[in-house]
């Protein structure tokens, strides 16, 4: 009789944790290109003096600029969760279902590190 893995092992944990650390780095990075884009305005080109279409394209730079904006958002909860998969990871609850209480699949975490659900309970939602 087999027994169930409760946990994974130390060493897929420091695995996982290698690739939440490279993948929060790369969110950190989109994230400050997303902001700049909308928290720097003051940009040295000559559109201020061109009276042409001026409005038309102030409502597309406010479109843009709205568009950034929730683009951040989801990408400050995408490092938020990944944050809190290092925690489940130092408490050694990483990649344990939080409905089922199975161990979620390897292959879905290395593609969905933050996981929280394994694919069955995904399914159920």
């Amino acid at each position: 009789m087999t027994e169930n893995k409760i946990r994974y092992s130390d060493a897929d944990l420091q695995e996982f944790k290698e690739i939440i650390l490279k993948k929060i780095a790369r969110a950190e990075e989109d994230l400050a290109l997303l902001e700049s884009s909308y928290k720097n305005g003051a940009n040295n080109d000559t559109d201020d003096t061109s009276p042409t279409f001026k409005s038309f394209e102030e409502g597309s730079d406010t479109m843009s600029k709205e568009a950034n904006v929730q683009l951040a958002i989801r990408q400050e909860k995408f490092i938020r969760d990944l944050k809190n998969a290092l925690l489940r990871i130092e408490n050694k609850t990483y990649g344990v279902c939080r409905v089922t209480g199975n161990l979620i699949q390897k292959e879905r975490l290395k593609l969905v590190p933050h996981a929280t659900l394994s694919i069955e309970a995904k399914r159920k939602q």
